[in-house]
């Protein structure tokens, strides 16, 4: 899912999104509370009205800001106190203003209200406490939700690192039945290993007809080795911001195309990719070389707009692969064909904790499994 924060995906029009086949992007809670305010959000009749855009919308709760804008953040069992920081007024959060807010907002998947602690925390005891306060906060989100029947509200598993504490959760979040089911609170500057084993762990513990969704996630070999863990759905800024610094994304891996080496490179961003931006214009693309992004990206807002639908659509693509691969029964050669193109088969440059990940599903990526 690619992040829309303000009702913008930095760039992109929402015609060109939906070009990239994107059918499912992501607005923040937070920052749509404080412009363009809940009075606008229900005077147009929501989110989808005021950005165009007619397919379906995620909205984060605002639980993230609690580690994103910590100095300006107070927790409290109430709520979150925040101080805006578009002018330094004061605003609390609580399960049920968010909810509200994301009534207004009309977003088709909306998330609880959570108490997030950065992985990274050293304090076990106040990761422990958000943990059953986001049970607690959950309950009070289900108890204010006005739309069940057109807004599907998602639980969020906390617990840190601790995975007897993500195992508690598992069992409190899904007894309370909320049709879809997120693992927060990771891609905070957690070891690789680490991460994968929580995610192991919680979706080993989640019913399988509901959606898992890995908050925060959007690296390509992350998603890779998350969906074998069992994980459904994911969101990054990532694939946007980096285009912003002149990066492609691709299958063999990452090329900044600021770089000298591509001023007379007249191929494809990406050979062989179908966005707007690589096909030519014979198959109704645009024909963009390397080139003209290097020759842009420095200094024209136009390298940064053409990267951008370059780099969703690889995204939204390559789960698009990897979903027929799941239809198809053939993750694992999937998975296996992914490394193999990302490292040049250069099995000694796979990270271990991809091939240790992998392997404990039964996915050998580096011998003939």
């Amino acid at each position: 899912m690619p992040v829309a924060t303000q009702a913008s995906l930095k760039g992109l029009t929402p015609k060109q999104l939906e070009e990239t086949s994107c059918r499912l992007c992501l607005n923040n809670t937070y920052h749509l509370g404080l412009k363009p305010g809940q009075k606008t959000l229900d005077a147009i009749g929501g989110a989808h009205k005021l950005q165009s855009w007619p397919h379906n919308i995620l909205t984060d709760s605002g639980g993230f800001q609690m580690v994103s804008l910590l100095e300006l953040a107070q927790v409290t069992e109430e709520g979150v106190r925040f101080l805006s920081p578009h002018d330094g007024t004061p605003m609390l959060l609580t399960p049920e203003h968010s909810i509200s807010l994301q009534n207004s907002i009309g977003s088709d998947i909306i998330m609880q209200l959570d108490d997030v602690i950065a992985t990274t925390s050293p304090d076990h005891a106040r990761i422990k406490e958000a943990m059953y306060r986001s049970v607690r906060w959950l309950d009070r989100c289900i108890a204010a939700h006005e739309k069940p029947e057109s807004q599907n509200l998602f639980c969020i598993i906390q617990g840190g690192l601790d995975l007897d504490l993500r195992r508690e959760c598992c069992k409190e979040m899904v007894a309370r039945d909320t049709p879809g089911i997120a693992i927060g609170g990771l891609s905070g500057g957690e070891a690789k290993a680490e991460y994968c084993k929580v995610v192991d762990t919680c979706t080993d513990l989640l019913p399988d007809h509901k959606p898992r969704y890995v908050m925060g996630v959007g690296y390509p070999e992350d998603i890779v080795v998350s969906i074998a863990l069992g994980a459904d759905m994911f969101d990054c800024v990532w694939p946007t911001r980096t285009a912003r610094f002149g990066n492609a994304i691709t299958n063999s891996g990452v090329f900044n195309l600021k770089n000298a080496a591509y001023a007379y490179d007249f191929r494809p961003v990406d050979e062989g990719c179908t966005c707007t931006c690589c096909r030519p214009p014979s198959e109704g693309g645009l024909g963009i070389t390397r080139a003209y992004i290097h020759h842009t990206a420095a200094k024209e807002t136009a390298g940064a707009h053409l990267l951008s639908i370059h780099n969703v659509h690889y995204l939204l693509d390559l789960v698009r692969r990897a979903r027929e691969a799941i239809i198809e029964q053939r993750y694992p050669a999937f998975a296996k064909d992914y490394f193999h193109k990302l490292y040049a088969g250069q099995t000694e440059k796979y990270p271990k904790w991809a091939v240790d990940a992998l392997l404990g599903v039964g996915v050998d990526i580096v011998g003939g499994g």
